[in-house]
């Protein structure tokens, strides 16, 4: 359940199930992955007209106003030693992807130096980038350390991301507990956390270089050590044989005959998060292998992609109307099956681009399109821009 083949295959088991009238909760209609493709292939063509399109990551939201808030601070920092800026990236990346559960149609961030007001992950990330900027997160800046993480409390978090009454943020306390679980997990594991020097998250980059070969990492070793590292910090998840299993859930429609039976793994913050370290390991000089080994990210944006063009329409539409827990079979399926049908529609964008798997990777296909499509659509359809189903968010999912 640990791995990105289990989110594939029991994503494509769960859409099969749909293909054939068995899921009771959705109704699929694979002739609209055709004009779901051309809308990604446009948006992406309308955002990157040179297809030079980056891979999906949280350091595509550190970029305010054309300026890298991140490569400016990185540029001008004096670092201690050549492996410095990695571990740095590294705890930014897990810091902020950690914060990245959805914030809610209120809530706008004011960045101080810039002046932009921005909202969503975006928002999210300018915040916790200035946080992490201040030491907020340490005794220095630049840098996390599990004794402060440990420490965090929904009011500083409150501080940091200038919530108040008229500027609500959804899981707040979610958050804070959720940062300080990650500091007390970097204490408890020295072994994955502190190959060099004190505990901190940023540590897990050391831990990547030891397990590349030769100077080569594959993708989806960056997830499993996110998924064995991290797996402890998420709240109120279930575990198999004392493993907490992270962001996986029950669904009775997948059967096994062992304990896996009816698991549905899904790791979206962890495949967020590992995508989101390739481009740091790559400029320490790791070469990233394997990129299409993680899957899709079974989010909201992606997923109401799917449900707003129709591929996707729930049963009872009723389902569209109410708010929904995030362990319900009914957002377990439409999570899985938008893994699956995200693998489906990638080889239809890049046809319609005239580019190849190799030079197209889903990573691409993610930033280029697919993601940003389903925002357009949710701006579109409503006037808050939400997504097509109301989830209810603890701050460490959505």
């Amino acid at each position: 359940m640990l791995t990105a083949a289990a989110v594939r295959e029991r994503g494509h088991e769960m859409l099969s199930l749909a293909e054939d009238g068995i899921l009771a909760d959705w109704r699929l209609d694979l002739s609209r992955l055709e004009p779901a493709a051309d809308l990604v292939a446009q948006v992406t063509r309308e955002r990157f007209p040179s297809l030079q399109v980056p891979f999906h990551a949280r350091w595509r939201h550190f970029v305010l106003q054309d300026r890298d808030l991140w490569a400016e601070t990185a540029a001008r920092t004096d670092w201690p030693d050549p492996a410095e800026p990695a571990r740095a990236a590294f705890d930014l990346a897990i810091v902020s992807v950690l914060l990245d559960a959805g914030a809610g149609m209120a809530w706008r961030y004011r960045d101080p130096e810039t002046g932009a007001i921005c909202a969503r992950s975006e928002g999210l990330a300018v915040a916790s980038l200035r946080m992490f900027e201040a030491g907020a997160f340490s005794d220095m800046p630049y840098a996390l350390r599990a004794d402060a993480l440990s420490a965090v409390t929904p009011q500083a978090l409150a501080a940091g991301f200038q919530i108040s009454a008229d500027n609500p943020l959804v899981g707040v306390e979610g958050r804070a507990a959720l940062l300080r679980r990650l500091g007390d997990q970097t204490r408890a594991r020295p072994d994955l956390f502190a190959l060099r020097g004190d505990p901190r998250p940023g540590g897990l980059y050391d831990l990547l270089v030891r397990r590349s070969v030769e100077g080569r990492l594959p993708a989806t070793a960056i997830l499993e050590a996110l998924l064995e590292a991290l797996g402890p910090i998420w709240p109120n998840r279930l575990s198999l044989k004392g493993v907490p299993l992270g962001d996986t859930w029950r669904h009775p429609a997948l059967r096994r005959a062992d304990e896996t039976d009816e698991l549905v793994p899904l790791h979206k913050l962890s495949q967020w998060l590992a995508y989101s370290l390739i481009e740091p390991l790559e400029a320490a000089g790791i070469t990233v292998t394997d990129i299409d080994g993680l899957t899709g990210l079974a989010e909201y944006r992606n997923g109401g992609l799917f449900v707003d063009m129709g591929v996707l329409t729930p049963t009872d539409p009723a389902d569209l109307a109410r708010r929904h827990e995030v362990s319900e079979p009914f957002i377990v399926a439409w999570r899985a099956m938008t893994v699956a049908l995200l693998d489906r529609i990638a080889p239809m964008v890049r046809e319609r681009l005239g580019v190849t798997a190799e030079a197209f990777p889903l990573a691409r296909v993610l930033e280029g399109g697919a993601w940003a499509a389903g925002r357009r659509l949710a701006a579109e359809a409503r006037a808050d821009g939400g997504p097509p189903l109301a989830i209810a968010s603890d701050g460490a999912v959505f």
